[in-house]
C-alpha cells in the first residue's frame, strides 16, 4: 500500500504529451494552446480614434483658433480625410483611422456643430488626446498568448483579430471508461430490487467533458472471458482506461487477475486513504495507462479529482493540481491511520476567507451526498483530531 503522496507522484510521472493538432479557432474553447500566438501586425494597426468628435491640428488651437470648418465626415473603416488648412477639421467616429494632418480629437460633448462649422466650447485641450497610437499595445510579431494557456473567450477573440483561423492545441488522449458488474443496468432501464443503474461512468464522462475529452463508455459483465476480451481491445486502442468497480477483494473482482494476464504492470495497488483505498494503477507495455478505481460512487468521484484530473491536466500542458486551501468550520475526528477526504461545503466570508463546512453522509456509496458538498478536504493521515480553524487543502469539484 502506498501513501496518497506516493500515489500522486507515481501517477504524474506517467503524464506525457500526446502531440499537437490544428483545429478551427471557433472550436478551440477549453483547449490548451500548444504554440505561441503572435501578432501579425501592430496593435492597434493604425492611430485609432477613441471618441466620436472632431479631428484637428492642435497647433491651430494653440494659436487661438476655436472655430473650424468641417472638411468631411469619416466613419470607422473609411479612408482618412486629410485637412488642407489648420482652420479645418474632420468629423470622425470612434475606431476610425486618424488623418495624418491631424493630431488631436475633441469629443462631440465639447463642441457645437452648426452650419458646417465646429466651435470648441472648452478652454483646455491636450495635444494627442483621445487617440490610441499605433503599436502601443503590441508590435508585429510580439507574442500575445503563450503556449500552455487555456483557450477562453478572450483568446478566441485574439485569434480572430489576428486572422488565426486555425490554432495549434495539445492533442487530447484517447480514453475509455469501463464499468463492471452484473448488478448494473443502463440508466434507461428499470432495475429490479437487487440492481442499480450505472452512474459512475457517466459522472466520469462528464468530468472529462470539462476538458473537452469525449471518452468512450463501455460495460463489462462479471465474466473473466468478457473482461479479458474487452480490456485487450481497449489496451491497443486507447491511451488511458478508467475502470470503475471489480478491483477489490471479492470473488467476482476479476480485474487484478485479468490485468496481470494482459501484461499490465502494476505500479501500485491500494492507497492509504478513505474513500478509495482499493485503487489499482498500472501501465501496459504499449504505454496505455489503467486507472482502476473502486466501484463505490464517492470513491470513484474522489479518485478522479485527486489523481486522474491532475494526470490529464499535466498531459495536456496545464498545471497538474488546482487545489485551494480552506479553513475547517468545525471539529472533526477520524481515527484510522488513513488520509481522509472529507466532503465539505465551501463558502467565502466577507473578508475573502475560504471556509469548509463538513457534509456528513453515509459512506462511499452515498452518491446523493455529493450534491450537497462542493469539494473534498484532504486531512492528513498522521492526525486523528482536526480542530475548527485549522487550514487544509481542498479539491473542489464545483465552481465556488
Amino acid at each position: 500500500m502506498v501513501t496518497v503522496q506516493q500515489a500522486e507522484e507515481i501517477v504524474l510521472v506517467e503524464a506525457r504529451s500526446y502531440g499537437v493538432e490544428h483545429i478551427p479557432f471557433q472550436s478551440a474553447i477549453g483547449r490548451v494552446l500548444a504554440a505561441p500566438l503572435q501578432a501579425d501586425r501592430d496593435l492597434p494597426p493604425y492611430d485609432r480614434v477613441t471618441m466620436d468628435g472632431i479631428a484637428i491640428n492642435h497647433a491651430a488651437f494653440e494659436k487661438g483658433v476655436t472655430k473650424f470648418k468641417i472638411k468631411g465626415t469619416q466613419a470607422a473603416g473609411e479612408k482618412p480625410i486629410n485637412i488642407t488648412s489648420p482652420e479645418e477639421c474632420v468629423e470622425i467616429m470612434t475606431g476610425a483611422a486618424l488623418p495624418e494632418t491631424t493630431d488631436t480629437i475633441i469629443r462631440y460633448e465639447d463642441v457645437t456643430i452648426e452650419n458646417g462649422f465646429a466651435t470648441v466650447n472648452v478652454t483646455t485641450i491636450k495635444k494627442g488626446q483621445n487617440i490610441h497610437r499605433k503599436g502601443t499595445d503590441r508590435k508585429a510579431n510580439d507574442i500575445i498568448l503563450n503556449a500552455g494557456n487555456l483557450i477562453d473567450a478572450s483568446a478566441i477573440g485574439i485569434a480572430a483579430s489576428m486572422g488565426q483561423t486555425t490554432v495549434p492545441v495539445e492533442r487530447l488522449p484517447k480514453i475509455a471508461i469501463l464499468s463492471t458488474g452484473n448488478e448494473l443496468v443502463d440508466p434507461s432501464e428499470t432495475p429490479n430490487e437487487y440492481q442499480i443503474r450505472r452512474s459512475n461512468v457517466y459522472a466520469i464522462h462528464a468530468i472529462l467533458q470539462e476538458y473537452k475529452v469525449d471518452a468512450a463508455i463501455l460495460h463489462i459483465p462479471d465474466d473473466v472471458f468478457e473482461i479479458e476480451k474487452t480490456l485487450s481491445k481497449c489496451l491497443s486502442a486507447f491511451d488511458a482506461i478508467i475502470l470503475s468497480g471489480g478491483i477489490s477483494m471479492g470473488k467476482f473482482d476479476h480485474l487484478p487477475q485479468v490485468l496481470e494476464q494482459l501484461q499490465v504492470q502494476n505500479l501500485f495497488y491500494k492507497v492509504q486513504q478513505r474513500p478509495g483505498k482499493p485503487f489499482w494503477f498500472g501501465k501496459h507495455k504499449n504505454d496505455c495507462l489503467v486507472f482502476a478505481f473502486p466501484g463505490n460512487p464517492v470513491s470513484t468521484f474522489m479518485c478522479m479529482f485527486r489523481y486522474f484530473v491532475p494526470w490529464l491536466r499535466k498531459s495536456i500542458g496545464l498545471e497538474a493540481t488546482c487545489i485551494k486551501w480552506a479553513e475547517l468550520d468545525s471539529d472533526i475526528t477520524f481515527e484510522p491511520k488513513l488520509q481522509y477526504f472529507l466532503q465539505v461545503k465551501l463558502r467565502y466570508t466577507n473578508d475573502a476567507k475560504l471556509v469548509a463546512t463538513p457534509i456528513t453522509g453515509n459512506g462511499s456509496g452515498d452518491y446523493a451526498n455529493l450534491a450537497d458538498a462542493d469539494a473534498f478536504m484532504e486531512l492528513p493521515a498522521e492526525i486523528s483530531n482536526f480542530k475548527k480553524g485549522n487550514i487544509y487543502p481542498v479539491w473542489p469539484y464545483k465552481a465556488i
